[in-house]
């Protein structure tokens, strides 16, 4: 019958274990129970679970189904060959389930049947006893032996019924049984020489069995006497492992026969086991016994000798006596450690107390040599626990990352208490197994990148690195840019980046003049689950190149030569002019050297190489032709590499006068510099004002003309909603006679139209109280009914303007453009210096219409062409004036015109 038992839960789950007993002899696939449905675990999840029997655990006689659990006998089991003669025989078994690690011991006990018979060590027993032995002497028989244990062992003796002896069947320490055989009745040798008995062995089984041998009883001649010895038990104690010849006991019988009769033979008696003889040895004459063989105490710890003592004489009747050895236990066996099962790795996000390893530790020593302490060696995050008996667990002690380390040696260390100690110590490797949880990082927060203008699109600029702390696809890092504009445009459509790599490439070539540095973000982020990323910031910044040669801007004349007058009176330091020039490019390459090439007769003159100012070094010669040109060419360079450089020719011509000098410059459209430094920034702040300042100007007047003449339609509508026709200026004017025209009543309307041809839609612009540089590339217009009465400015001459031409709008302006209070003195002081004449040169080509009407560009333009009709270089990139727009040169002459409509909002 097969039973089974769930002897033991441990605690947190972690192992269990359950019984079960198996007969022996079982045939092959004799059930002998189910282990998962015993235990209570989920059939369906033991394949998930990989559930498996620890390797060092197996048997040949048993098998698990790995799939249902079902525990079976694989092949037959011989308990006597197993176990021999223990009273206990078990079979151990481990089995174990993964996520999480249960692990359950699983002890089959092998059931003995009663399977084989008592037998005797040789089939004819023969006694030999003196016919003078008085009755109730004992005679100790061979025993018999039954290899089967418990009740299935050796119970009893039986001898054929006698009138001369019967059985005393007696039990040892060790469970064995032997039988005496006492005299009853004495004996006569005369009457009856041998005795013929059958002695019969039986066990305990159902039913039981037995074994026989034929017991022959010799009656001898009397012998006066028979050997005796001291005590018929001796107790001894031997240390096991004792060395060969130690002695175990000296024996001592007496007989008080003299001569061969009183001469004593010791021996073991016949019926003592094989391994008693191989054990220990007798001295025939002395007594004494010695240890023969290897004393184990694990073997047994106690041994039973039977010895017998005759004499020599004859008709010798032998004493018998047992000796009981005692084996006291050595430290001879240090502790084994079996470790059952090892997991391969385990999670750096593990929590504390999560199983690692399951092992066993055992010491076959006993009392305090069999008493052990296990301890892991070395400060590792792991640590034991003791499951049960002899069983112990490794599990995690605390948080694990692998980047610090992936793998851990782990020594557990087993010591018995024994005198000396024992120890024995196995090393398990651990893996720890990566988890995203490390971002990737950049090398640097910030990278800064120089890229050098007008690179070729494509190219590699720069390459940014993230390392990821992790393994395998926690490690795998993909690289990508982040979206933003720049100027309006997506970032990435100026660079790209190689996924794999981080390797950024331009894609378009830079140009330093319109984009100095751009900065956007990159994100490396790693294929682990889930996904983690970091952020750095690329900033781009452009390098200038040498692209970009000096570009003069005044003074400027016909074909590019410019005219400038010399007193000859003028003393040596006299200013001739100033050259201005700009470079667009930035540092040392917009870093400017000005030098006379050619054309310096005499030294004549000297070139500051700084601020470009050519002055005369010495006085003119009287003898100097006054109709002789100085043609000088003026060279200015940049300091980039390589210098780029430009050049000017300026004619210096001889005058009487400065007030000469200065007429002549003005009709010939020349730039006559002043004797003091004057900024290319002030110069530009001049020019806006006066320009500003013009432009209210007509403004004001064509308001005041609408209001005087209400039936002349100057202004027409393209949209009824932002413009404003006479008719209605002048029902308005009606409403509001007492309005004062001001400049915020003042709205543009943004358009472009052709002499030729009708208007083109207008968009209405809010004047923002000031012409800025960011109202370029606009034209401000008025549009009329009829196209020979447009309010235009015609586009038929370059806008450019050049220094002197700064001064010259700077003798109209009074200073207030609209922009801002005018210093005090500035009118003063330019009408003091130009003259009414110069004022009145600048409005030359003012028409009547003109005049009524103030609406031509030539009443508040002043006139910038030279006196020879050609035009000097385009330098409009360099230079802007609000209102006045740079017009392609194929534009020129075609008619383009710029209308303007002014709005007068009513009075509220």
């Amino acid at each position: 019958m097969i039973v089974f038992l769930i002897v033991l839960c441990i605690t947190d789950g972690v192992l269990s274990q359950i019984r079960y007993s198996v007969p022996e002899e079982a045939d092959h696939g004799t059930l002998v129970g189910n282990i998962a449905e015993d235990l209570g675990l989920d059939l369906t999840k033991l394949a998930s679970r990989r559930f498996q029997v620890v390797p060092n655990s197996r048997t040949p006689y048993l098998e698990v189904n790995l799939e249902n659990g079902v525990l079976f006998v694989n092949e037959k089991i011989d308990r006597e060959q197993i176990c021999r003669q223990s009273a206990s025989c078990q079979l151990n078994m481990e089995v174990f389930l993964e996520n999480p690690l249960e692990l359950f011991r699983v002890e089959i006990e092998v059931v003995d049947i009663n399977d084989n018979p008592p037998s005797f060590p040789e089939t004819d027993i023969t006694v030999e006893i003196s016919e003078s032995a008085t009755p109730g002497t004992r005679f100790p028989l061979e025993s018999a032996f039954d290899p089967d244990v418990g009740s299935n062992a050796l119970r009893t003796y039986d001898i054929t019924t006698n009138n001369y002896f019967y059985l005393d069947v007696q039990t040892q320490t060790d469970g064995n049984k032997f039988a005496e055989l006492v005299l009853e009745k004495p004996l006569d040798r005369e009457q009856q020489a041998a005795h013929r008995y059958v002695l019969t062995a039986v066990d305990g089984g159902q039913p039981p069995r037995t074994g026989t041998a034929l017991l022959v009883v010799k009656v001898l001649d009397s012998n006066d006497n028979v050997p005796v010895f001291d005590q018929p038990v001796y107790t001894v104690s031997l240390s096991e492992n004792a060395p060969v010849g130690t002695l175990v006991l000296q024996l001592n019988a007496t007989d008080l026969d003299e001569g061969l009769n009183g001469e004593i033979v010791y021996s073991f008696s016949n019926h003592i086991s094989n391994r008693i003889k191989d054990l220990f040895s007798i001295d025939p004459r002395t007594g004494r016994i010695e240890v023969r063989g290897e004393v184990d105490f694990e073997e047994s710890s106690l041994y039973q000798i039977f010895v017998q003592a005759k004499d020599l004489g004859p008709n010798a009747v032998p004493a018998h006596c047992k000796v009981l050895v005692k084996v006291t236990d050595v430290n001879d066996n240090a502790p084994e450690i079996t470790f059952s099962t090892v997991t391969e790795s385990v999670s750096e996000k593990a929590a504390p107390g999560t199983v690692i390893a399951l092992l066993s530790v055992t010491d076959r020593d006993a009392e305090e040599n069999g008493q052990i302490h296990v301890e892991i060696l070395g400060d590792v995050p792991f640590k034991l626990k003791s499951s049960f008996r002899n069983y112990f667990t490794i599990v995690t002690d605390g948080p694990l990352n692998r980047e610090q380390a992936d793998s851990y040696s782990v020594t557990v260390v087993a010591r018995d208490k024994g005198t000396p100690s024992l120890a024995t110590s196995k090393s398990i490797r651990v893996q720890v197994s990566d988890e995203n949880d490390n971002a990737p990082t950049f090398t640097q927060p910030i990278y800064d990148v120089y890229v050098t203008e007008n690179n070729v699109p494509g190219a590699y600029i720069h390459a940014v690195t993230a390392l990821d702390s992790d393994i395998g696809q926690n490690a795998l890092i993909s690289y990508s840019i982040l979206e933003c504009d720049i100027q309006g445009m997506s970032v990435k459509t100026y660079v790209s980046i190689n996924e794999e790599t981080g390797y950024l490439y331009a894609l378009r070539s830079f140009d330093y003049e319109q984009l100095k540095d751009f900065t956007f973000m990159v994100q490396a982020k790693d294929a682990g689950s889930p996904e983690l990323f970091s952020n750095a910031t690329v900033k781009v910044i452009i390098v200038d190149q040498n692209d970009n040669a000096p570009l003069v801007l005044a003074p400027l004349g016909k074909n590019g030569t410019a005219k400038e007058p010399l007193p000859r009176s003028a003393e040596p330091g006299y200013l001739v002019t100033r050259i201005v020039a700009m470079d667009a490019d930035d540092g040392e390459n917009a870093r400017l050297s000005y030098s006379i090439q050619r054309g310096n007769e005499n030294g004549m003159f000297r070139m500051d190489w700084r601020t470009g100012e050519l002055r005369t070094a010495r006085r003119v010669s009287a003898k100097r032709d006054p109709h002789q040109l100085y043609d000088l060419l003026v060279e200015v360079r940049d300091h980039g590499q390589p210098p780029l450089s430009s050049s000017a020719s300026v004619l210096v011509m001889l005058v009487d006068s400065v007030a000469e000098g200065r007429g002549n410059g003005e009709r010939g459209g020349t730039t006559k510099a002043k004797d003091g430094t004057l900024d290319l920034t002030l110069i530009l702040i001049i020019a806006l004002g006066s320009v500003s300042f013009i432009f209210l100007l007509v403004m004001i007047v064509l308001a005041v003309r609408c209001q005087k003449d209400k039936k002349l339609n100057i202004y027409t509508c393209l949209t009824s909603d932002c413009c404003l026709g006479c008719s209605s200026c002048c029902s308005r004017q009606g409403r509001a006679r007492k309005k004062k025209l001001s400049k915020s009543d003042i709205m543009l309307v943004q358009s472009a139209v052709n002499v030729s041809g009708a208007g083109t839609a207008q968009v209405p612009v809010e004047e923002s109280g000031s012409f800025s540089s960011h109202h370029q590339n606009q034209n401000y217009c008025y549009q009329t009914k009829h196209q020979r009465a447009e309010l235009s400015y015609l586009v038929d001459r370059p806008r450019r303007v050049n220094s002197s031409a700064f001064q010259e709008a700077d003798l109209v302006s009074s200073k207030d453009s609209g922009h801002g209070d005018s210093e005090q003195g500035d009118s003063d002081h330019d009408a003091t210096n130009r003259g009414h004449s110069s004022g009145a040169d600048l409005f030359s080509n003012c028409t009547e219409e003109c005049k009524a009407l103030g609406h031509s560009d030539r009443c508040w333009m002043p006139s910038f062409m030279p006196s020879d009709g050609r035009q000097g270089p385009d330098y409009r990139s360099n230079l802007h004036v609000p209102g006045m727009d740079s017009v392609p040169d194929t534009e020129r002459g075609k008619g383009f015109a710029s209308s303007f409509r002014m709005d007068i909002p009513e009075t509220a």
